[in-house]
């Protein structure tokens, strides 16, 4: 009932942006956080940023803070990571999730819905 539908990956180079949009259906968006996960090869999977059902509080990783900013519109029932000043260490797949809870978290097992990922190749 539930789909989660990423699009917007790409290569770039480096110092570049891309905006990744994440497109859901079902009744859930609005009442639950939203997160975005990525995993380059051989690596773990790595919390990106995280929202809340509201929009109002968010969260991120480290090694992107400062750089990508996650954001909803729960009308379009979609939310977005503007991704800027792209580095190489950023190539991943992207995946964003649905939680089972409307507050921002950090923990892939909290979350409920995955899709099924977007490319971000970040060239030097």
């Amino acid at each position: 009932q539930v789909q989660v539908l990423e699009s917007g990956g790409g290569l770039v180079q480096a110092g570049g942006s891309l905006r990744l949009s994440c497109k859901t259906s079902g009744r859930i968006f609005s009442n639950y956080g939203m997160g975005w996960f990525r995993q380059a090869p051989a690596k773990d999977r790595e919390f990106v940023a995280g929202i809340s059902w509201s929009g109002r509080s968010t969260d991120y990783g480290d090694s992107v803070k400062g750089r990508f900013t996650i954001s909803r519109d729960n009308a379009k029932e979609t939310v977005y990571l503007k991704m800027n000043n792209l580095k190489p260490e950023d190539t991943a797949v992207n995946y964003c999730a649905a939680a089972g809870e409307a507050w921002v978290t950090t923990t892939s097992t909290r979350y409920d819905y995955w899709g099924q990922g977007t490319q971000v190749t970040v060239s030097s």
